[in-house]
């Protein structure tokens, strides 16, 4: 969910702030929050919902998907598709509350809590970092605030699941620090293969197998194992590859070449 900026409380949270929150359906803004929104998803996001609607990635991002081009990275994100009317409806909402609630994205799970990432530089060391932090979305329309329900924002993440949905995407998260270099921007090709890579993952899942991929590196018989019965190792996988084809980090080996 990307938030009009005028909703954000900009103070940082440390996973040890407090507050007092709560959202059900006596509430009168019920619902509310999933309308007139933008919703990214992140690659665990569309396995998780892909699963849960029993369909292939492919077609999941055909019907529920639309895609937009980040100007600073030309890195290719996924976005849900709202109703095309006044509401802006998120597909998976009804009156009684959201029909998919325990495959909701990550960014669903979060609200009415925000969470982003920095990079920075541990100056002892002289190595970056990543560091995480928390800030509070507070829409006009939410009444959720006013209910006396205690949580930490670690105790919100636990209860959400929405720490595992970070673990899981970390690896790919470190990848959007990325940005354009003059010379270094995303083309069309890598801009597609950025999309499969991330977001159609029974393609990519395809694409390993039978291409001529397994022809051209080496991947170890235990890891090809995992991959093909473990959407996550897949995934993790996937992060490997992406960080290889835009040259961040030599994640894979060549066949036939020497360490």
């Amino acid at each position: 969910m990307i938030p009009n900026m005028k909703d954000v409380d900009m103070v940082s949270l440390s996973l040890d702030s407090s507050f007092k929150f709560d959202c059900h359906k006596g509430l009168s803004c019920f619902t509310k929050c999933c309308s007139n929104i933008d919703i990214l998803l992140t690659p665990y996001d569309i396995v998780r919902l892909k699963n849960r609607l029993g369909m292939l990635s492919g077609l999941f991002l055909l019907n529920y998907t639309y895609i937009d081009i980040d100007e600073k990275t030309s890195h290719p994100f996924v976005f849900l598709k709202m109703a095309d009317d006044k509401e802006r409806k998120c597909p998976f909402v009804s009156e009684e509350g959201c029909t998919v609630y325990s495959d909701r994205p990550a960014n669903c799970r979060y609200y009415p809590v925000g969470q982003a990432s920095l990079k920075k530089m541990n100056e002892q060391l002289k190595i970056p970092y990543t560091e995480e932090f928390y800030f509070f979305v507070r829409e006009d329309h939410c009444k959720g605030f006013q209910e006396d329900r205690d949580w930490t924002i670690r105790s919100w993440r636990e209860d959400q699941e929405a720490a595992l949905y970070d673990d899981i995407n970390r690896p790919w998260k470190e990848i959007l620090f990325r940005r354009n270099l003059p010379g270094n921007e995303l083309d069309e090709k890598k801009q597609k293969a950025f999309y499969m890579v991330s977001y159609d993952i029974d393609r990519f899942r395809d694409f390993v197998f039978k291409s001529g991929f397994l022809d051209k590196f080496e991947v170890p018989d235990s890891l090809l194992e995992r991959i093909q019965r473990d959407e996550i190792e897949l995934l993790h996988f996937a992060f490997s590859y992406l960080k290889y084809i835009l040259m961040m980090e030599e994640t894979l080996k060549l066949k036939g070449r020497s360490s």
